[in-house]
Parts: structure tokens; sequence; C-alpha cells
């Protein structure tokens, strides 16, 4: 299983970043070897709309079948949610706490999206 997170940098050590489709990175991560991959979200910061369905088009090309961030808006929760990929909201701290309270069991699922559209 592949975890995706949405990070301030490059690391396990990274804040989570509380923006889902303009998080500065992506953390593709193993939860059990903690093998990761930073992905650059670079180009979906500052895009003009569609951020969030392009990073869950990002989310999903990379095999993650969780995503970990503290929003996620209508649209990239509806293409999430196509792909079949489960949504955690509300996190915080760092990518490696997230990753212990997944591991944990103590963690809820989105049944619809938790922040507004934007367009």
């Amino acid at each position: 299983m592949k975890v995706a997170i949405s990070a301030k940098g490059t690391d396990l050590n990274s804040d989570v970043d509380p923006r889902f489709g303009r998080a500065a990175f992506l953390i593709i991560v193993d939860p059990e070897t903690l093998e990761f991959e930073a992905v650059d979200n670079s180009a979906n910061v500052s895009s003009f709309k569609g951020a969030g369905i392009q990073a869950a088009t990002m989310v999903h090309d990379r095999g993650a079948s969780v995503l970990m961030t503290g929003y996620c808006g209508p649209k990239a929760f509806q293409t999430l949610q196509v792909a079949g990929i489960k949504v955690v909201s509300d996190v915080s701290g760092t990518v490696m706490e997230a990753l212990e309270r997944l591991k944990s069991g103590s963690v809820e699922y989105l049944e619809t999206a938790n922040a507004e559209a934007h367009w």
C-alpha cells in the first residue's frame, strides 16, 4: 500500500501542508518500509484552476490508495473517489506523525469534501 501526504518539504520530517491541490510537495510513502518519493507540486501551486484535480491525478498515477491532507475540495475529492483513493483530512504535524496515526488506526476517512470549491 502507498500513502500520499501533502507536505511543505521533501522528507518524512516535513510538516503536513493543509492544502492538498496547492501543497508544495506530495510525499508518496510505503508505511511499512518507509520508502518514499517527494513529488514536486509547484506546477499546481500557482495554477489558475484545477490544482486539486491535477494533484489527485498525480496521487493516482503514483499508485497511492490513501491521501492524508488538511483540506480537500469537492472536485479533487470526487476525482480521488472515482479512482478508489480514500481521503483522511484534518491532518497536521509531520508526515511521519501522520503515518503513525494511520498505522495505529486512529484516522477517519472522509465521506465528502471538507473544503468549498474555489471556482
